[in-house]
């Protein structure tokens, strides 16, 4: 009986703790959605994130905060942008993936090396060499260097998706073999569909990583109409931020709906194929 009670202590006091710590990372944000409710004068006038006055003026200021440019344009470009590059990415990852978990070929733990290698590199590294590249394309100003180099594999997803699918037995590979699928069809009709639970965490996370990425975009895009939302975000606080912060955070926290939307909806998958993808050998 002793000991059931120092567990549930033990169990509700690390609650306690993770609520607590919960609350301190979650306040930023709620102190910058209730923010973009407040009048200019209240923002910075309290610490408390809730609004002593109400008001929803900040929401069509900042959407229409810069001329010819709603801030729907940026959102419909980020929104092209992530989907395309979630899809390249799950596509070529997977296909690397399945290379290195079910192959055998000369040079194998060489190319997988080099891969992990270049996950460790700074993107700072490879900065110059790719722009010059993309410019020599005629690619700059133009959602080619976003989108392009998906489909080409991510270090980081592929290494997820090869533990996942190292975890799989081989003996599936043997009986479709039997039945007559090739290598082909064995990854389609056989491997694909035991790796959702990864496909869906790096769809996720890939299209959250590229709607964040302001440092790539701020590099490649010129024109304000190619603006994707943290660019958008960018020109809006350059606009308005100096005289009135409501509507940047009104914004702000419109940026942040497509993410919360995704993750809510989608989290049990991201859970599964993290947490799965640990187990892996």
């Amino acid at each position: 009986m002793t000991g059931t009670i120092r567990t549930r202590r033990g169990i509700v006091l690390a609650h306690a703790v993770l609520v607590i710590i919960g609350f301190f990372l979650i306040y930023p944000v709620l102190w910058m959605v209730f923010g973009s409710f407040k009048p200019t004068n209240e923002i910075f006038s309290s610490a408390s994130f809730w609004p002593k006055h109400w008001t929803f003026a900040n929401y069509p200021q900042g959407w229409n905060a810069i001329p010819g440019l709603p801030f729907g344009t940026f959102i419909l470009h980020s929104l092209s942008v992530s989907c395309l590059v979630s899809v390249g990415t799950v596509i070529s990852s997977a296909i690397v993936a399945f290379g290195f978990a079910r192959f055998t070929f000369r040079g194998k733990s060489i190319l997988f090396g080099i891969m992990m290698i270049t996950m460790m590199l700074p993107t700072q590294v490879t900065l110059i060499p790719q722009y010059a590249m993309f410019h020599d394309l005629g690619w700059i100003n133009t959602y080619y260097p976003l989108i392009v180099p998906a489909f080409f594999g991510s270090p980081f997803f592929i290494f997820l998706i090869v533990q996942f699918i190292r975890g799989l037995p081989k003996e599936l590979d043997e009986a479709a073999k039997i039945d007559g699928c090739n290598a082909f069809t064995l990854f389609v009709r056989v491997i694909l569909p035991l790796i959702v639970p990864a496909l869906i965490t790096t769809a996720i996370f890939s299209f959250i990583w590229c709607w964040d990425d302001f440092f790539s975009q701020l590099i490649y895009l010129n024109s304000a109409q190619k603006f994707t939302v943290p660019l958008g975000l960018e020109s809006l606080a350059n606009a308005v931020a100096q005289e009135e912060w409501g509507p940047l955070f009104a914004m702000s926290t419109v940026s942040l709906i497509p993410l919360f939307l995704i993750f809510f909806f989608l989290q049990k998958y991201v859970v599964r194929g993290i947490a799965t993808t640990g187990l892996r050998g």
